[in-house]
């Protein structure tokens, strides 16, 4: 069979192959435009460092040793200070409205129990909504008090200082308390997204969309038939999800199945808005899905889902604002397990409204301008 092939045959529809990329400027971002883009992300934004940790310090001794103390913190680039009080309660203000996710308290005593040689101790609190990254500033903090440590013994042969931590809403540091919660938003995101871009592009291959628009039905009553099923989908996969969640893996939910409801619809409308934006790019199907996957990955690697925002670059911080995930995941984290409610959550909310109603609506007026 082998002998029977003519390579001069092979090499014209190879030609042929080519000249029709070449000719396909879809083509072209896929093979050029996507790959480059990947790269860029995955080499700023990818980062499983934890740096410049949101840290809130109550210090009820401000003598020379605390201060110390917390410049040795500071000094490590690990830790960036983003308040201070000498009253706890604002340190458990800043934990639960997530202004902070590391709360340093030192003891009234800290600096008299040093000299003592009575010992002295520290708190430290984390945020254990997020595992992974309370996991590594443990071992951050701890590393910085052995240091500390060897310093008041080397130099000044005094007693060493005693951490004691604790994490908070997830004391067990429990991955996967972290990481379901998170997977509810990707599978909504996904769903909604691809069987929306989907389905119109089915209708387009096999003619029916044309048949559509010269039906009495007007663009919107159309976008909204098309795109409502795979909303009501996706709220279908949010009880599913969370019932598992909560039945199987004993996560806990701590706060409001309406605000979870709420924050799911806004977040729906950026899925389905995405997914019909895809329609109007896309001729075929595969290339629909394929265009959905681009987007996607970028969209998990910019949400903090897998990465810690604040170790990415500060233009990617401020790109992953206009990410509708990630604001959807601090809601769902949030509600799970803080019991966060609205008075917290608000400016989340509103990211989530303004996006989702934004991109529908813009995905929706490019798409009646593509069919017309």
């Amino acid at each position: 069979m082998i002998s029977s092939i003519r390579f001069e045959r092979v090499w014209e529809v190879m030609r042929k192959e080519f000249l029709q990329i070449r000719r396909d400027p879809r083509l072209w971002r896929v093979i050029l435009v996507a790959p480059l883009l990947q790269l860029v992300i995955f080499g700023y934004a990818v980062s499983t460092d934890v740096r410049h940790t949101k840290t809130f310090v109550v210090d009820h001794d401000q003598s020379r040793a605390s201060r110390d103390l917390i410049a040795a913190f500071t000094s490590s680039d690990y830790f960036r200070v983003v308040g201070q009080s000498e009253r706890p309660a604002d340190l458990v203000k800043a934990l639960d409205h997530a202004d902070a996710v590391v709360g340093i308290e030192i003891p009234p005593d800290f600096g008299k129990s040093i000299h003592n040689g009575t010992g002295a101790r520290v708190q430290i609190l984390v945020d254990g909504t997020n595992s992974n990254i309370a996991n590594v500033a443990l071992g951050y903090a701890e590393r910085i008090v052995q240091n500390y440590n060897l310093q008041l013994v080397t130099v000044s042969h005094q007693m060493p200082v005693e951490l004691r931590e604790r994490a908070w809403y997830n004391p067990d540091l429990a991955s996967r308390n972290y990481n379901v919660p998170g997977v509810i938003g990707l599978i909504i995101l996904l769903v909604c997204q691809l069987l929306t871009s989907l389905a119109i592009v089915r209708e387009r291959e096999i003619g029916t969309l044309e048949q559509l628009m010269v039906s009495p039905l007007t663009p919107g009553e159309m976008i909204i038939g098309k795109t409502l099923p795979f909303g009501i989908i996706g709220l279908f996969d949010l009880v599913l999800i969370s019932t598992v969640a909560m039945l199987w893996f004993g996560v806990p939910l701590q706060g409001s199945i309406l605000l979870l409801t709420l924050a799911s619809v806004f977040f729906l409308l950026s899925g389905l808005g995405t997914g019909l934006l895809i329609s109007t790019i896309s001729n075929t199907q595969q290339e629909a899905f394929m265009v959905s996957f681009l987007i996607f990955m970028p969209v998990i690697l910019l949400s903090g889902f897998m990465f810690p925002v604040s170790s990415m670059p500060e233009f990617f911080q401020w790109l992953t604002l206009v990410n509708p995930l990630r604001h959807y995941l601090v809601v769902v984290r949030g509600i799970f397990l803080k019991g966060s409610g609205l008075t917290v959550l608000w400016p989340q909310y509103l990211a989530l409204a303004a996006t989702g109603i934004g991109v529908l609506a813009f995905a929706a007026k490019r798409f009646h301008k593509t069919a017309g």
